[in-house]
C-alpha cells in the first residue's frame, strides 16, 4: 500500500498539469450535468416493514386516489375577543380562504370548517383541513407558499390565522452555517501551518470534492429519486473529511521537508505514509455511511451511499490533487517549524530540542497513565449517565419554537379541541377475508371506545367495495407523549384479538403512528448497525495496525465517547439543562434518528483521528523506538494536526446550534460534543494512557493471524528500500538513516 501510494504521489507531483486538468474536467462535467439535469423534487418517503406503512399501502389499493400518505395542513382561525367564528362576517372570510386553498394543483381536498363541524365548543376557534396528493417531502415549494399566503385576507379582516401540519415541512437551510464553518476552518489552518498558501490547499480541495459530489448527486437526483435532502449529509461529511485528509497530507509533507528531503521525495513519502492512513480512515467512514442501509429506510440509505461517494472523492483528491498542488507551490510551502513570509515571519526554524505541546502532554501521560485513564473514563462515564433516561421520538409541531406558525397552530388546536387533536390516529380495518365486514367494523369501534386515553372515535367509513373501513381516533394526550404511544400499542393488541375472532385485520397509521413506528425501527436497528460498523472497522484496523488490542481499544473508546455525547444531548434537550444558553424552547424526546446518525458520523471522524495518530506511533515503534517513546513521537508529529482537525469539525457542527429548527440544533450540538469528547478525551488522553500501560503487548498479534493478514505497510517501512533506489546518493543516505 505505502509503496503504491508513494509512487502515485510522486507521479501526481511530476504530472501536476495533467492531474489538475483531470480534476477540473471532472468538476466541470459534474457541474454541467447538474445544471442540465431535470429538477428533482423531494424524495418519496416510505418506511418498509412498519405497520403504519402497510396501512398506507393498503389504503392506496382500496381507496384509489385517496393519497392516504399525502401531506396535510390545518389552517386554524381564531376570532377576535368578543366574537365567534360562527358570526356571519367571520364565516364569509373563512369560506373565502377555503376557496383560495382549493386552487392548488397538488391539493386533493379542503374541508370547510362549518360543513365538517370543525369549530370548538365555545365557538372561538375553527380550522380547515387541507389534504394534498403527495407527501410533505414531495410537495413543491410553490404549494407551500400558496398555503402560507392563503390566510392573508383573513388576517386583514381581524382573524388570527396560523398553519400547522406536515405540509410545511421543508429542508432547513444550512448554507450560512457552512460558510461560518469554512471561515473558522481557514483561521485554524492558518494558525496550524503558519502559511496562507498551505492553509488554502485543504480548503480548496475540500470545496472541489464537495462540488463534485453534490453536483453528481444533483445530476442523478431525478433518475435515482435522490431528492433535495440527499446532498445535505454528503456536503457536511464531504467538507469535514476533505479538510481532514488534505490537512494530514500537507502536514506530513512539511514534516518530510523538515527532515531534509527533496520536494518530490517528500511528497511521495507523505502520500505513502499519511496517504495510507487517509485510505483506511476513509474506508471506515464509508463503512459507517453505507451501513445505514441496515435500518431499511430508503431515504436514509440513499443519503448514506451518496455521502460515502463524496468521501471516496475526498480520498482520491487527497492522494492526487494535493501532491499536484504542492508541486505548483514549490518552495512557497515551508518545512514544518519554519514560518512563512506571508505571515511576516523569518526563515529561522525554532530552536532544536524544544519540545512542542504535544510532546510535553504525551510525556506527562506516559508518566501518569493510570491517573489520566481513570480521570478520562470517569469523566466520560459521568457525562453518559443521563443517556440511561434516553427517550426517543420524532419532532412534531409541538416541539417547534413558539415564534413559528406551526407551533402557534398547534397551541390553538390544543386550546380549542384538546392536546390529542394534534395527533389523530387512523385505524384501518381490512375485512376482505371476513364473512361479516360490517360486524367487524362495529366491533373495532366499540373496542377502541373502551380504551384509556381515547376522547373521540368516529364511525367507520367503508370503501366502495365494503371490504375496508377507516376509523379516526383522537387521543386525550399530545402526539409525542408516551401515553399516546401506549394507546397505539393497546389498539394493536386489541386488533390481534379482533383478527382471531372476525378474520378482519386491524392496522393503525397516521403521522403519529408513523413517528412511533419509525422511532421503534431506528431503535431496533441501532445494535445491529453498531455490530456491523464496529465489527467491520475492527477487522480493518487489525489489518492496519497488525494488533488485536489497539483496534479493540479504538472501538471501546468510541462507544464511550458516543454514550457521553448522548448523555449530554439528553441533559440539554430532554432534561432542559442549559436550555436557555442553547435557546432550547421546548424539551421533549430526543429525535429518533439521533443515536444512529451520531454513531455513523462520529465513528467515521473518530477513526480518522485514531488512524492518523496511532499510525505515527506504530511507525515509530516499527522503526525501533520503545513503546513509550513511540507514543511521544506519535504525538509530536500528529497531535497538532489532529487538534486542528477536531477544532475545525467542532466549529462546523457548532454552527448548526443556532438553527431555529430543533432537529438541526440537536444534531449540531450532539456532533460537536461527540467530536470534542472523542478527539480530546479519548484520542488525546485515554488512547496514549492505554498504550503506555500495555507497552509491547499493544502491538501483539498471534503468529498465525500475522501470516494470514495482508501486509498493507501503513507505516511506510517498505519506502526505505524504494528510497534507496532514488535518483541521488544524498537522498539514499538520508532515507537509510531515517
Amino acid at each position: 500500500m505505502a509503496t503504491f501510494l508513494y509512487k502515485l504521489g510522486r507521479l501526481a507531483f511530476r504530472r501536476r498539469h495533467f492531474v489538475a486538468l483531470v480534476w477540473v474536467a471532472l468538476l466541470t462535467l459534474a457541474g454541467v450535468g447538474a445544471a442540465s439535469a431535470p429538477p428533482a423534487g423531494n424524495t418519496s418517503f416510505s418506511v418498509p416493514g412498519t405497520e403504519a406503512q402497510k396501512a398506507f399501502d393498503l389504503l392506496e389499493q382500496r381507496y384509489p386516489g385517496m393519497s392516504a400518505d399525502g401531506a396535510t395542513a390545518r389552517v386554524v382561525f381564531k376570532a377576535p375577543d368578543g366574537e365567534k367564528m360562527t358570526d356571519k362576517a367571520n364565516k364569509a372570510t373563512v369560506r373565502k380562504t377555503v376557496k383560495e386553498l382549493q386552487s392548488g394543483s397538488e391539493v386533493a381536498s379542503v374541508a370547510d370548517p362549518y360543513a365538517g363541524h370543525a369549530v370548538s365548543k365555545d365557538g372561538t376557534i375553527a380550522y380547515a383541513s387541507v389534504k394534498y396528493k403527495v407527501s410533505g417531502m414531495e410537495l413543491e415549494d410553490s404549494a407551500r407558499d400558496a398555503l402560507k399566503d392563503a390566510g392573508q385576507d383573513a388576517r386583514q379582516a381581524g382573524l388570527t390565522v396560523e398553519i400547522g401540519g406536515d405540509a410545511l415541512t421543508a429542508t432547513p437551510e444550512t448554507g450560512s452555517s457552512e460558510v461560518i464553518g469554512i471561515a473558522i476552518a481557514a483561521v485554524v489552518l492558518v494558525i496550524t501551518f503558519g502559511s496562507l498558501l498551505a492553509a488554502g490547499f485543504p480548503l480548496l480541495t475540500a470545496i472541489i470534492g464537495v462540488g463534485i459530489g453534490v453536483s453528481t448527486i444533483t445530476a442523478l437526483a431525478s433518475a435515482l429519486d435522490l431528492g433535495s435532502t440527499t446532498s445535505t449529509l454528503a456536503s457536511m461529511i464531504g467538507l469535514a473529511v476533505g479538510i481532514d485528509y488534505a490537512l494530514f497530507i500537507v502536514s506530513r509533507y512539511r514534516a518530510e521537508l523538515a527532515e531534509g528531503r527533496e520536494r518530490e521525495e517528500a511528497v511521495g513519502r507523505a502520500v505513502g505514509t499519511a496517504g495510507s492512513a487517509v485510505v483506511f480512515a476513509g474506508l471506515t467512514v464509508v463503512i459507517a455511511l453505507v451501513g445505514l442501509s441496515v435500518v431499511n429506510i430508503p431515504m436514509l440509505t440513499k443519503m448514506g451511499v451518496a455521502a460515502a461517494g463524496t468521501v471516496a472523492v475526498a480520498v482520491l483528491i487527497a492522494l492526487t490533487l494535493i501532491p499536484a498542488l504542492l508541486g505548483y507551490a514549490g518552495r512557497r510551502i515551508k518545512p514544518a517549524g519554519e514560518k512563512s513570509r506571508l505571515l511576516g515571519g523569518g526563515r529561522t526554524p525554532k530552536k532544536p530540542g524544544r519540545p512542542n505541546m504535544g510532546t510535553r502532554w504525551a510525556s506527562f501521560v506516559v508518566r501518569r497513565p493510570v491517573a489520566v485513564l481513570l480521570l478520562g473514563v470517569i469523566g466520560l462515564g459521568a457525562a453518559a449517565i443521563p443517556a440511561a433516561s434516553l427517550e426517543l421520538g420524532l419532532p412534531d409541531d409541538g416541539s417547534q419554537p413558539v415564534s413559528t406558525t406551526q407551533r402557534r397552530a398547534y397551541d390553538l388546536l390544543s386550546e380549542g379541541f384538546g392536546p390529542g387533536f394534534n395527533g389523530p390516529l387512523m385505524v384501518v380495518i381490512d375485512a376482505k377475508d371476513s364473512d361479516h365486514p360490517k360486524t367487524a367494523f362495529t366491533k373495532v369501534g366499540d373496542e377502541i371506545k373502551g380504551l384509556k386515553d381515547v376522547v373521540t372515535v368516529t364511525p367507520a367509513t367503508p370503501n366502495k367495495a365494503g371490504d375496508t373501513a377507516t376509523i379516526t381516533v383522537v387521543p386525550d394526550s399530545k402526539p409525542s407523549s408516551t401515553t399516546t404511544e401506549d394507546l397505539v400499542h393497546a389498539i394493536r393488541d386489541k386488533g390481534a384479538d379482533i383478527t382471531s375472532a372476525t378474520d378482519a385485520k386491524v392496522l393503525v397509521t397516521g403521522s403519529t403512528a408513523m413517528n412511533i413506528d419509525v422511532s421503534q425501527k431506528l431503535n431496533d436497528a441501532l445494535l445491529p448497525y453498531l455490530a456491523l460498523v464496529v465489527g467491520l472497522a475492527f477487522l480493518l484496523l487489525i489489518v492496519v495496525f497488525r494488533s488485536i488490542l489497539v483496534p479493540l481499544k479504538a472501538a471501546l473508546g468510541f462507544l464511550l465517547s458516543v454514550m457521553a455525547a448522548l448523555g449530554a444531548v439528553v441533559a440539554v434537550f430532554q432534561w432542559g439543562w442549559l436550555s436557555d444558553l442553547m435557546n432550547v424552547e421546548e424539551t421533549g424526546p430526543v429525535m429518533s434518528m439521533m443515536p444512529i446518525f451520531m454513531v455513523g458520523v462520529v465513528f467515521g471522524l473518530a477513526m480518522d483521528y485514531e488512524v492518523f495518530l496511532v499510525t505515527r506511533m506504530r511507525e515509530a515503534y516499527v522503526h525501533g523506538e520503545k513503546p513509550g517513546q513511540a507514543v511521544v513521537t506519535g504525538f509530536r508529529h500528529g497531535a497538532r494536526v489532529v487538534t486542528a482537525a477536531a477544532v475545525i469539525m467542532i466549529a462546523v457542527f457548532s454552527g448548526f446550534i443556532g438553527s431555529s429548527e430543533s432537529m438541526v440544533k440537536m444534531i449540531g450540538f450532539g456532533l460537536a460534543v461527540a467530536v470534542f469528547f472523542d478527539a480530546f478525551i479519548v484520542r488525546m488522553a485515554i488512547v496514549p494512557a492505554v498504550l503506555a500501560l500495555l507497552g509491547k503487548r499493544a502491538w501483539w498479534l498471534p503468529r498465525w493471524l500475522d501470516r494470514a493478514l495482508p501486509n498493507v505497510d501503513v507505516e511506510g517501512d517498505g519506502l526505505r528500500t524504494d528510497a534507496d533506489r532514488g535518483p541521488g546518493p544524498d537522498q539514499e543516505r538520508e532515507l537509510v538513516s531515517a
